[in-house]
């Protein structure tokens, strides 16, 4: 089983190339629902399968970061894309079904974009074992499986310390899309990152779904309520790890004056949705689910299918802070001597809060 530690030179390059893309133009209207196909021919190239976590293309931040993967690859190597998006109300056999309708259509590599995909995956893999399966944001153990994964930890970091050195009121806050492991990560580097610049700020925490509930990661207004109650309460900056549901709180800081919203996944400063509520946009803790997504696929197209964990962290680009907009131009060595820290190891990120 192969291991990849760390990005080559060539694949960082490529990250900074894509933050600078527009960050998919889907609208809400565009969006595919569960068994639509998008797909299109590309001649001998390969045939990707991408299942969508809820919210789908469009939702820009988690999944149009791997939207743009997809896309990059299918443009570059060429061959099919078809896509297929998870519904809140989906049972693990409609995961199952999702993986293997790809399976059975011949697409290889077939990717699930989130850790909900973790069970069925295991299960699905094990039945086509020549097919090459990839899950974002965990970890599945099988020879044909290959697990994309990011230090969100240490990219919360650096948005905690931008929150902190930007708050005027020293209150600040984070919405969580689900009371999950995966958030608590973005949390616990977030909350650290502001403590560790200025103990004295408070930090406000909610998260929208629980458990099994993934609703929180596609509810726009449960976003923009949750921002609208810690602006009410004092709050000045709001980063929100919740997918399209960040989108509502975005919109929420862009209604008062002076507050800071903290995108998430994608550069959401550039995403032509959000483009009205723009310069309320502090920065974004960018993950590049498109470096993951694309580096499978054309692993496969060189007949070397990438297995085992493949980890995208900070020091190699696989998440990064935004900064677009120049908001951060007047603290951006305060930032950059913060990461150098984390890359060097003197900061440790914790994972949990």
């Amino acid at each position: 089983m192969r291991r990849v530690a760390k990005l080559s030179a060539v694949v960082a390059a490529t990250a900074a190339l894509s933050l600078t893309a527009t960050a998919c133009g889907s609208t809400s209207s565009e969006k595919k629902e569960s068994g639509s196909d998008s797909s299109s021919s590309g001649g001998k190239g390969v045939k990707i399968g991408l299942a969508y976590d809820v919210g789908g293309r469009g939702d820009y931040s988690f999944n149009d970061s791997a939207a743009r993967g997809a896309d990059k690859a299918k443009k570059e190597l060429g061959g099919e894309l078809k896509e297929l998006t998870a519904k809140v109300t989906d049972t693990e056999a409609d995961r199952e079904q999702r993986l293997s309708s790809l399976a059975d259509a011949g697409y290889n590599p077939i990717i699930g974009v989130g850790y909900a995909y973790s069970a069925s995956m295991t299960k699905i893999a094990a039945k086509y074992p020549d097919t090459t399966f990839g899950i974002v944001d965990s970890v599945v153990e099988a020879k044909n499986v290959a697990s994309i994964t990011f230090t969100e930890e240490q990219g919360s970091y650096l948005a905690g310390v931008a929150a902190a050195l930007k708050t005027k009121k020293d209150h600040v806050g984070f919405i969580g899309g689900a009371d999950i492991p995966l958030i608590k990560k973005f949390e616990a580097g977030f909350v650290q990152g502001v403590k560790e610049t200025n103990s004295k700020i408070k930090v406000d925490t909610q998260y929208l779904s629980r458990g099994s509930d993934t609703s929180g990661f596609a509810s726009p207004d449960k976003g923009k309520e949750a921002a609208q109650g810690m602006l009410d309460n004092g709050a000045d900056v709001v980063y929100t790890a919740a997918g399209s549901s960040g989108t509502g709180a975005i919109e929420a800081v862009a209604g008062v004056k002076g507050a800071w919203g903290i995108g998430v996944d994608s550069d959401q400063y550039n995403v032509p949705g959000l483009a009205k509520y723009k310069n309320s946009v502090l920065t974004s803790v960018v993950k590049n689910v498109d470096l993951g997504v694309y580096d499978l696929v054309k692993s496969v197209k060189d007949g070397k299918p990438l297995s085992g964990v493949n980890s995208y962290p900070l020091k190699d680009g696989g998440v990064s802070l935004s900064e677009s907009g120049g908001f951060l131009k007047d603290i951006q060595s305060k930032l950059d001597e913060a990461k150098q820290k984390i890359v060097d190891g003197a900061v440790k990120v914790k994972t949990t809060p």
